[in-house]
């Protein structure tokens, strides 16, 4: 049995047992049926990575390259589209990878700014894809929208079984890069003289990233990954008082704006991809607000004359 499918075996027991609890007309079938228990699946696990990834994006000021390689992601899922790959995110995969190994060389030999590098990758690539399906490809198709703006029915047991690693050694890996990779985001000089491989940590973060971005397409689009990259780490950042804090509440956030955009997009007939990112968006609203607020009518007033 193939690693997602062992997932799956896992989860389902759990999902159908909790199956006739859940409201609404559609969105059980998230939990009964097994293209739909796939799709669930993945979303969980590619928010749960997400979120943790987000948090380290969000102290490093590296939120854009989400976008980034998500628009180079696209490219590849065109190339491997025009040539009949049976699973495109292989070749998103590759080009992310090798996207982020070249804008953190670029960033680190101070070649470009990292945010000029993410820019031309991202504009280059998501060109690049669009270019090669209007020649090659028959223009944009309803699976190509799926790959735009994430449609969760593309995600069979191959797509399923790719998701499902990444997600799972993503998470690992920066779970055991974590001390270094905080130390060496607050004080560079002071993690170099401490011997922490700063460069080595900074290019596997990359890399990290790459693979976990090429995991979140089918969710929720390259165009809206940072809907769940950057949006549940921004919101987690106005509530949290410590970065402990700050990774809970990011999960927190990601998983309810995942089930929240998912139930309301099945029983509203919306795209997935769309209603989580508007899900995401209007919690992040909300805590801006509701923090701006409260802050208003404890701080004391300070009248000068």
């Amino acid at each position: 049995m193939a690693f997602g499918g062992i997932v799956l075996e896992i989860f389902i027991p759990l999902l159908e047992f909790i199956a006739p609890v859940i409201p609404g007309d559609t969105f059980p079938y998230f939990f009964t049926m097994e293209i739909f228990q796939r799709a669930l699946i993945a979303s969980l696990l590619v928010t749960i990575v997400a979120s943790l990834l987000g948090t380290f994006l969000m102290i490093r000021n590296l939120a854009l390259i989400g976008d980034g390689l998500a628009h180079v992601s696209f490219g590849g899922v065109a190339i491997g589209i025009v040539l009949g790959a049976a699973s495109p995110l292989w070749y998103a995969l590759v080009f992310s990878i090798t996207a982020a190994i070249l804008i953190h060389e670029m960033q680190s030999r101070e070649i470009l700014t990292g945010d000029a590098s993410i820019a031309i990758f991202l504009t280059g690539m998501l060109a690049l894809g669009l270019v090669v399906l209007r020649i090659w490809g028959g223009g944009i198709t309803t699976d190509i929208e799926g790959y735009l703006f994430g449609n969760l029915l593309l995600i069979d047991e191959a797509s399923l079984d790719l998701i499902s690693v990444i997600c799972i050694i993503s998470f690992v890996l920066i779970l055991f890069i974590r001390t270094a990779l905080l130390a060496s985001t607050i004080d560079p000089l002071a993690a170099r003289v401490q011997g922490i491989p700063v460069g080595a940590i900074g290019l596997g973060f990359s890399i990290i990233t790459a693979g976990v971005v090429v995991s979140m397409v089918q969710v929720v689009g390259t165009l809206l990954v940072t809907a769940l990259l950057v949006t549940p780490a921004a919101t987690a950042q106005l509530i949290g008082r410590s970065f402990r804090s700050c990774l809970i509440w990011s999960q927190i956030i990601g998983l309810s704006s995942v089930i929240l955009g998912l139930y309301f997009s099945a029983e509203m007939n919306t795209g997935s991809g769309s209603m989580i990112a508007l899900v995401a968006a209007i919690i992040f609203g909300l805590v801006a607000i509701i923090q701006t607020s409260v802050k208003a009518i404890i701080q004391p007033t300070d009248n000068t004359n």
